[in-house]
């Protein structure tokens, strides 16, 4: 697969997503994960988040996407406060998608079935759901394998999988948490590439938690994590990607 490049054209305005001195903790704060992030992306960027194990990375995607409950601070989805007045589930259905580094799929059901489990839990006629998982399973290269139980896929088909399931209703964000994180060095320069290339064709902004350096120094902005806190974050691009403008 040819490398896919990410042109940011954009010029920031309001961010689509923004955490500010964002905390949480546990155990009525005797376990502290977060301590006052702050944190924006705007709308077309790829932002990769990276920091040792245990930084808080795969917490704020937790959080940015309202899967779990900040302790305090303000976190915005284009200027709009996320809190429990907040309709979480829309925000899911429709503006936010999700991958997990171990895809979360359901066993017994076939690949086409988990993908199209957010369309019926938004309600999405029959007929367009399944004109859109095609096309989707077509961009990754899946569409041989829809009728095939989830146990009988490799661990690259899994992640693709995961990945149609999260685009099927339309987000207009990505939250991607150690994507590659599980599968060999080939494979995961493939998820890495299609998902530079999803971020195109289907108008998205990308964060991802990651480890991969490499992968990371791709994105347009690399933002870096320690104990609990952004301490940098700065344009990503190496030098012999010059085509994917930085900010």
């Amino acid at each position: 697969m040819n490398s896919f490049f990410v042109q940011d054209n954009q010029s920031p305005t309001q961010p689509v997503l923004q955490a500010e001195n964002v905390h949480k903790s546990y155990e009525q704060g005797a376990i502290r994960v977060l301590n006052g992030v702050n944190f924006e992306a705007h709308a077309g960027q790829t932002v990769a988040l990276c920091g040792p194990s245990g930084c808080g990375k795969s917490t704020l995607l937790h959080l940015l996407g309202g899967l779990d409950a900040h302790t305090s601070g303000n976190i915005f989805v284009h200027g709009a406060e996320l809190s429990r007045g907040h309709s979480i589930l829309r925000l899911l259905r429709h503006q936010i998608g999700f991958v997990f580094q171990l895809h979360h799929l359901i066993p017994g059901l076939t690949l086409e079935e988990n993908c199209l489990i957010p369309a019926v839990a938004a309600g999405t006629p029959r007929n367009a759901a399944r004109q859109r998982m095609q096309e989707l399973a077509e961009r990754t290269g899946i569409a041989h394998r829809l009728n095939q139980p989830i146990q009988k896929l490799s661990g690259g088909e899994r992640q693709r999988t995961a990945l149609c399931r999260a685009l099927m209703n339309r987000p207009e964000i990505l939250l991607a948490d150690e994507p590659t994180g599980s599968l060999d060095e080939r494979t995961s320069i493939q998820i890495f590439e299609l998902l530079l290339e999803l971020v195109v064709t289907e108008q998205i902004t990308l964060i991802m938690a990651t480890h991969d350096r490499t992968l990371a120094r791709r994105c347009h902005r690399l933002v870096e994590m320690r104990d609990g806190r952004v301490v940098e974050a700065d344009a990503a691009c190496l030098p012999e990607h010059q085509e994917a403008k930085c900010p």
